[in-house]
């Protein structure tokens, strides 16, 4: 499945009424130039993970940061990596809905 439709699936998945009313996704263009991500997670299992910022400079043409703090996922990066933000965000849930999975497992 590509990002763009993952992440339709998982808004999808968190909107039920009233979390859509307070939180959400937005999708904007920053001057670098580039692309900035904001995800909430309040309300939602993944509420309490947490990331420092971490950015990854290769060249001014490719870079990327990204955090998770206040229960929101934030990404910036390059002219190129819009689909690479939403990527990342799909395997940070991903991973840790799978150690879920296997913490009740066990």
């Amino acid at each position: 499945m590509k990002n763009f439709q993952w992440l339709e699936n998982w808004y999808e998945s968190h909107h039920d009424g009233d979390w859509e009313h307070t939180y959400g996704i937005r999708i904007e263009t920053i001057d670098n130039p580039g692309w900035k991500i904001e995800i909430d997670i309040a309300e939602t299992k993944f509420e309490n993970l947490e990331q420092i910022f971490c950015l990854i400079e290769n060249n001014e043409n490719d870079w990327h940061g990204i955090e998770i703090k206040n229960k929101k996922y934030t990404a910036v990066g390059d002219i190129k990596k819009l689909d690479f933000l939403i990527g990342k965000f799909r395997n940070i849930i991903s991973t840790f809905s799978k150690k879920i999975i296997v913490a009740f497992e066990e």
